[in-house]
């Protein structure tokens, strides 16, 4: 089998591959190379950077079997057009989630003890102890937005932070949420009770724009909101404004509409955490 790879993959993953298959690597390749070349390899293996939409798919033709997805989302690839064209569409579940979970609780703790402004305070000479106090999460109510794997396990560990932790997602049952130590509640009651806000859930026609105004104006003011899944989720703009007002205390952002996030509101917006 022919294999084509177009965006960096962990170098254990290519030597796996290439063991038994032919592999070639071209990362940064254009639109229009891609196209081109495709139609020689049985798959492609992207990550969530290379948009494979049905006009690629079409240039793939008759030979391409398989698209490998290297993490979690499967948003950049044309699910329908590689359905009629017979090709199989794989994702890797459970790669990247206790990175995610991790980088999750990293942004959490950033954004609520305030360590990236008083970090860059201290830089500056100056000594405000009192301004960078922060927010104890003790006892606070973290908002979990998608139960899944990520989610699970930012539970478990929010859990054993003494956090009370809510869920809402409408594919788990109230016993499996229970399991991790979880209260499974509908979206509109979670953005009401929550302190914080976590987002986990796959970009698609529902969740896109899930959290816009009218859900932030509901929200606790003071909550903090993250967003570690896919840009789109948010609006952005929605979340700039709350941050300005103080109805939101604070965002950790890793995920934008546009990758990289040049002009993206939440760039100038206060309070952020953006990795």
């Amino acid at each position: 089998m022919r294999i084509l790879v177009v965006e960096p993959i962990a170098p254990e993953g290519v030597e796996r591959l290439r063991a038994g298959h032919d592999v070639d690597e071209r990362p940064g390749i254009t639109r229009d190379e891609l196209c081109a070349i495709l139609p020689g390899y049985d798959a492609l293996v992207v990550r969530s950077q290379v948009q494979v939409d049905a006009a690629v798919i079409a240039a793939a033709g008759s030979r391409l079997q398989v698209i490998g997805r290297a993490g979690v989302g499967v948003d950049n690839v044309d699910l329908d057009a590689a359905t009629a064209a017979g090709i199989t569409v794989v994702n890797a579940p459970t790669g990247n989630t206790i990175a995610a979970a991790e980088h999750t609780l990293a942004l959490l703790y950033g954004v609520a003890r305030k360590v990236a402004a008083a970090d860059a305070s201290v830089r500056r000479g100056e000594w405000k102890r009192t301004q960078f106090t922060g927010l104890e999460l003790r006892g606070r109510t973290l908002g979990i937005v998608g139960l899944g794997k990520i989610g699970q396990a930012i539970a478990v560990r929010a859990v054993a932070m003494e956090m009370v932790v809510l869920a809402s997602d409408p594919f788990v049952s109230a016993e499996q949420a229970a399991h991790f130590g979880v209260e499974l509640v509908e979206f509109d009651r979670l953005i009401e009770r929550a302190d914080v806000i976590t987002v986990h859930v796959p970009l698609t026609r529902t969740t896109r724009g899930l959290i816009g105004r009218d859900q932030i104006a509901r929200m606790k003011r003071g909550t903090i909101l993250l967003n570690v899944a896919r840009g789109g989720i948010l609006d952005e703009a929605a979340v700039a404004e709350a941050l300005a007002s103080g109805q939101l205390a604070g965002a950790g952002i890793d995920v934008f509409d546009h990758e990289p996030p040049t002009g993206s509101p939440l760039l100038e917006a206060p309070n952020t955490l953006l990795t």
